[in-house]
């Protein structure tokens, strides 16, 4: 079944069984695009994984691969030896082809939000309370076990680092294996996060205590059009993880290290990014550049050393944020 849940998801239908045996252990459909797989001997060194992708629709290549990995366990290729969570993020916008349906997803994960009054409408707010609950669940269901969330993504846009970690900001402390791991996996930079910024990397993060990370790997493409050979080592972290066992291990000095320095948010209408729509993410930009223009906030121009550009989008909502600024660290210890 597991090799035909991805696709029954995507077109919107229920399998016929919520519950199955699979090659040592068994799995259970918790709801639409939630998977629990469930060894009959959980490893010593398991621990409690989530792997979500496509929070936003349009980001195919990690569906695949998680696609990949199904099919690979229910073959046997596989040996389960560690509890599992497997999500899919936003369904509709997923079998639209595009990356939300009303509002952006990953910017939803925060138990009150609604307190805060700014829960938007539509379908991304329902799904992210879903969400939220799955993960809550399944970290009391198995909460001897470290815990662990990768939520897979792809890059609107080219970038000097097609493979890159986003650590999620919170109190908890990575693990040093965990950039060991990233950078054998073909991860080639890592970037801090400096404030709460409510993605689901962060909701695991933050409320749970999770070894945590948004990992990008690529640039958007549609399905059927992505080169999963180059992930292979990711999925080769992913199936030790699953299997229970130890990780290979890499250099963390082959990746870049940056740091968020500052937040370009959209405050009006009047909004605008000075420099080209297909600049590269991690282009730097030197003392003295205006990078933006805003009818409320005003200029925005390097005034320190030079920065970096992560994630830059114009084209957002009023409020959200446009761009991050990032200036290289030294390597983890």
């Amino acid at each position: 079944m597991l090799s035909e849940w991805l696709g029954l998801t995507l077109d919107d239908e229920t399998p016929d069984a919520r519950e199955g045996r699979l090659p040592f252990g068994r799995y259970v459909l918790h709801g639409p695009g939630i998977l629990e797989l469930l060894p009959s001997a959980r490893q010593t060194q398991a621990r409690a994984c989530v792997i979500s992708a496509g929070i936003h629709g349009n980001e195919t290549a990690p569906i695949e691969l998680v696609g990949e990995l199904l099919s690979r366990l229910e073959a046997g290729l596989i040996r389960l030896g560690a509890p599992t969570l497997i999500l899919l993020g936003n369904l509709p916008a997923m079998r639209a082809s595009q990356r939300f349906c009303v509002t952006n997803l990953n910017r939803l994960f925060r138990r009150d939000l609604a307190d805060h009054g700014d829960e938007p409408p539509g379908y991304e707010p329902k799904r992210a309370r879903e969400l939220m609950d799955a993960v809550d669940a399944f970290y009391a269901r198995h909460e001897d076990a470290e815990r662990i969330h990768y939520d897979l993504h792809t890059a609107i846009r080219d970038s000097r680092y097609p493979r890159f970690a986003v650590e999620p900001f919170a109190d908890t402390a990575i693990h040093a294996e965990q950039w060991r791991w990233l950078a054998a996996a073909g991860l080639q930079a890592v970037l801090h996060q400096h404030q709460h910024s409510w993605t689901f990397s962060h909701y695991s993060k933050h409320y749970h205590q999770a070894q945590a990370f948004t990992l990008e790997l690529g640039k958007v493409r549609p399905f059927g059009d992505n080169d999963l050979a180059v992930l292979r080592p990711m999925r080769a972290l992913l199936e030790a993880l699953i299997e229970g066992r130890e990780p290979q291990g890499g250099d963390p000095a082959s990746m870049a290290f940056f740091r968020v320095e500052h937040e370009l948010i959209r405050e009006s209408e009047q909004f605008a990014l000075h420099f080209a729509d297909d600049t590269p993410n991690f282009s730097e930009f030197d003392v003295g550049t205006r990078l933006a223009s805003d009818a409320v906030a005003g200029d925005f121009i390097v005034d320190d050393a030079p920065l970096a550009v992560v994630f830059p989008n114009a084209h957002v909502e009023i409020g959200a944020r446009a761009a991050l600024l990032v200036r290289k660290i030294a390597t983890p210890d």
